[in-house]
């Protein structure tokens, strides 16, 4: 399995939780139009291979008073958004989560494949299985389903996903005016797909896609979310912060994707914020500004959600004790206990870290941005990164136009698109 020989870039909204209040930063700019059409062609203008959008289906399971401090809690919906941003872009990917857990399969292909077809082949999906229990009951259930469980619907809707973007081969739409045949019957397929979650029919009633079927991404971490990823995705979404755990992380998923009987290397992409300064003293000085801007109420309930478990009867200046085990996300809550103990961290300094950003950082002129990613990408451990800015959209600005053109100096970014599709833009 080859490598290529360039860097993969794609971008999400920051999630600091101090980016929104950062002088100049437009607070809201996630509910707006106008500003996320200016990022999507910023990117471009960068030569991003792909706009990544997270999301939630409910909001999160905090306090009101610290839940109203935060900068995430509304967004506009991922799958009604890109199609709009389809049509004032033309080369930079748009990929969408849609959470397994609270969809059904046949609708959420279908509208991939819309989003496929309108963008002229630059769809992808962010497959989640949903760790905000919150969830449930925004969808008529009374409880949030097991973790396990989550994981074995995702791999059976997947299956079905694809099952349905294959119910038309490539040639199947003749469109014949003067015999009146439309499509060839004999290239229809229906799926007639009956497991243990769904039972679907088909065949998907849009014609297949110019990618044939959409590029998948996926983030779990856990055991269980690993061997999902494996056999499903093409793209990994993670949150290494070191070499070593980085190699161990690209190994193994190669290793489970090969053991699968899958051919194709999995493009390994870590999580990154980057904060840019002239001096390393004054991004520094950036990075430190932002996490002062951090509500101390707001971060100690996100650290409740990020481990699944409240905390708010602890003492916030004392060492995190023993978390039990949660519904919620496994690998998450096993990042940030590891950074706990690692570092000796109290509970409100642990806080801090998680809203602030507790995974992979660079933080420094453009020209130390550009060596530590040249330095990941050369050993080996990441085909590329899904970066974060300090905020927007000033962070945006300063690194397509100083990080960007320091990494095509060096040949590890295209000057051009060579492809018309997310996926040949990927190398997949």
């Amino acid at each position: 399995m080859t490598r290529s020989s360039q860097l993969i870039l794609l971008a999400m909204p920051s999630i600091h939780a101090g980016a929104w209040r950062y002088p100049g930063a437009v607070a809201d700019f996630q509910c707006r139009f106008e500003q996320m059409k200016w990022f999507a062609q910023m990117l471009e203008q960068g030569r991003f291979d792909g706009l990544f959008l997270p999301d939630t289906l409910a909001l999160r399971p905090v306090a009101l008073q610290a839940l109203a401090r935060g900068h995430s809690t509304v967004t506009l919906d991922p799958l009604t958004l890109l199609p709009a941003l389809a049509a004032v872009t033309q080369h930079i990917g748009l990929i969408g989560t849609a959470s397994t857990t609270y969809n059904e399969p046949y609708m959420l292909a279908r509208r991939l494949a819309s989003l496929d077809h309108i963008s002229a082949g630059r769809a992808g999906w962010n497959l989640v299985t949903s760790s905000n229990a919150n969830e449930a009951g925004n969808f008529g259930q009374k409880e949030h389903m097991e973790h396990s469980q989550r994981y074995a619907r995702a791999r059976e809707f997947t299956t079905v996903m694809n099952g349905l973007w294959d119910s038309w081969e490539p040639d199947a739409f003749c469109r014949d005016v003067d015999s009146g045949v439309f499509f060839d019957a004999e290239k229809m397929h229906t799926l007639d797909h009956h497991g243990k979650y769904f039972s679907v029919r088909g065949p998907l009633n849009v014609d297949r896609s110019p990618q044939g079927r959409p590029v998948i991404v996926q983030a779990g971490a856990s055991e269980a979310g690993r061997q999902v990823a494996a056999e499903t995705a093409e793209v990994i979404f993670t949150y290494q912060t070191d070499l070593d755990s980085a190699r161990q992380f690209y190994d193994d998923m190669q290793s489970r994707a090969l053991a699968t009987g899958r051919c194709e290397a999995l493009k390994i992409i870590p999580a990154v914020f980057v904060v840019l300064g002239r001096t390393a003293e004054e991004a520094q000085a950036k990075r430190a500004l932002l996490d002062s801007l951090v509500d101390e109420q707001s971060s100690l309930a996100t650290l409740s959600v990020a481990l699944g478990h409240d905390i708010s009867a602890y003492d916030p200046h004392g060492l995190l004790p023993e978390i039990p085990q949660s519904n919620a996300s496994k690998s998450g809550r096993e990042r940030v206990v590891q950074l706990a103990r690692r570092e000796n961290l109290s509970i409100l300094a642990l806080a801090r870290r998680i809203c602030g950003y507790q995974g992979l950082e660079m933080v420094g002129t453009a020209t130390t941005v550009a060596d530590a990613m040249q330095l990941w990408f050369e050993q080996g451990v990441a085909d590329g990164f899904n970066v974060m800015f300090s905020h927007f959209p000033g962070g945006v600005s300063e690194f397509v136009t100083q990080v960007i053109p320091e990494l095509q100096s060096r040949g590890l970014l295209r000057d051009h698109y060579t492809s018309t599709t997310l996926r040949g833009n990927l190398g997949l």
